[in-house]
């Protein structure tokens, strides 16, 4: 018993001794700018809302949950993080001792080597154990890069959940705009029958020339070309957010239409270093470093000898009816095991996870940049359109008159058709020119949001 205490002592002190070997890790120092170029609210940001109720269409937050519900991207990535704590548990039991059972009998006249005089049995059974000691921190290291690995699976699932919401968004708006656009062409392409019909019989009582007719029909029949095109469109839009919700290729029921739809307040950005800590894919990035940097130290302690403890306690016996009352037998063994020569093998382990690391950091870095400019994009976006949509509604009203007067000038004869078509196309063309501003409008907003990692914090707070 005493030996066994011993044993268990020498075990335990072990546990707790030795070192990590290998750099670790230290958090990356970025140069951030001070402020966004065009944030016009220098406040800090409140983003970590589900932000897309501020758009005010029910019909959004149905299509965002049943998305986060159902979406097939974010269940395999929901399975990665399932992989990565599995992982994290395997690898951390190789820090510990491994404690197994043997068992063995057997009978003839060789035994440990030696030839016995005559046939004798054997009967054993033994509780065992094994382990590799982690004096120089390889299984620590190994451990902190698989917890590492772990914490940037679940950023990474937050970033497929941002960017899955954006992608609903931004495509429940582009089916929007497809639909405002195709009424728009389906009225337009009423409105040019009746002008068609009108000139046909000007034209059968020869009050007009035949390239008048011949005008008008083009003309509606490149609306009447828009509606099986735009019609097109709006299906294979419904097929993709069909997909996105998880669900069947079908049609799409809509909330408001794309001029209901509510434009959120200005959002107060924040400052650009806020941006590395609420971005799901600059934590993904840093954590990804993290546990490659890890790997330097388990290359490096490869390089060291590995020390082994063995043991074994129980019971033997010649005969199996005095197994369990022929006394206790015991070993402890110990081995060391360490490379001398192999051609520079190991040192090249070790520079193979420095480069990794380095091109983990660039990568960080990398992600970092494209952080920022996601939000400069977004914020120019907002601030341009809004001020390109305003121009476009005052030429859309224009353009309407334009098509008034024309119609009246050409209905007394103070001009020709060609002035009439001309405002037409020119009406035809802004309207769908604003649907499409419209919907680039509400979408910077979108990329906005996702640019600033905003939602995911106060989503995943909730569930705690």
């Amino acid at each position: 018993m005493k030996q066994i205490l011993f044993a268990l002592t020498a075990i335990l002190g072990l546990m707790f001794s030795g070192c990590s070997v290998g750099p670790d890790f230290e958090k990356p120092q970025i140069d951030t700018l001070k402020t966004f170029r065009f944030d016009s609210v220098k406040t800090d940001s409140a983003v970590n809302i589900e932000w897309w109720d501020l758009f005010k269409d029910p019909k959004i937050r149905w299509l965002v949950n049943t998305a986060l519900l159902n979406n097939k991207d974010l269940k395999i990535a929901a399975a990665r993080i399932e992989q990565a704590n599995a992982m994290l548990t395997y690898i951390g039991a190789d820090r510990f001792p491994s404690v197994g059972y043997s068992g063995n009998a057997a009978r003839g006249n060789y035994a440990g080597g030696t030839k016995l005089e005559s046939e004798a049995n054997a009967f054993s059974i033994f509780p065992t154990l094994n382990w590799e000691i982690d004096f120089w921190g390889k299984y620590r290291r190994a451990t902190e890069a698989a917890r590492a690995q772990l914490l940037a699976s679940e950023y990474g699932y937050k970033t497929v959940e941002l960017n899955l919401v954006s992608l609903v968004i931004s495509t429940y708006f582009l089916l929007l705009d497809f639909q405002n656009r195709l009424e728009i062409t389906k009225a337009t392409l009423e409105s040019r029958r009746k002008s068609y019909e009108i000139i046909k019989k000007r034209f059968e009582h020869g009050v007009v020339p035949e390239i008048d007719l011949n005008q008008a029909q083009i003309q509606m029949e490149i609306a009447a070309a828009g509606v099986p095109f735009l019609e097109r469109a709006v299906a294979k839009t419904e097929n993709l957010l069909s997909i996105l919700l998880g669900q069947n290729p079908g049609e799409i029921e809509i909330g408001l239409k794309l001029s209901e739809q509510v434009v959120p307040d200005e959002i107060p950005v924040g400052i650009p270093s806020e941006i590395l800590r609420r971005r799901p894919d600059v934590l993904q990035a840093e954590n990804m470093l993290k546990a490659q940097n890890a790997q330097i130290g388990v290359a490096i302690a490869q390089m060291f000898p590995s020390f082994n403890l063995t043991g074994l306690w129980g019971a033997a016996s010649g005969e199996l009816s005095t197994l369990l009352s022929s006394g206790a037998a015991w070993m402890v063994a110990g081995s060391v095991v360490g490379p001398i020569f192999n051609f520079g093998k190991n040192s090249a382990r070790v520079e193979i996870e420095r480069a990794k690391t380095k091109e983990a950091f660039l990568n960080y870095q990398k992600t970092v940049l494209n952080a920022f400019r996601d939000v400069e994009d977004a914020l120019v976006e907002v601030n341009t359109y809004k001020r390109e949509l305003a121009a476009k509604k005052r030429q859309v009203a224009a353009a309407r008159n334009a098509v008034r007067l024309s119609k009246m000038r050409y209905d007394q004869g103070t001009t020709s058709y060609l002035e009439v078509l001309e405002s037409e196309r020119t009406l035809f063309d802004s309207e769908l020119q604003l649907s499409g501003i419209e919907r680039n409008y509400l979408s910077a907003y979108i990329k906005l949001y996702k640019a600033l990692g905003g939602g995911w914090e106060e989503k995943e707070s909730n569930n705690k």
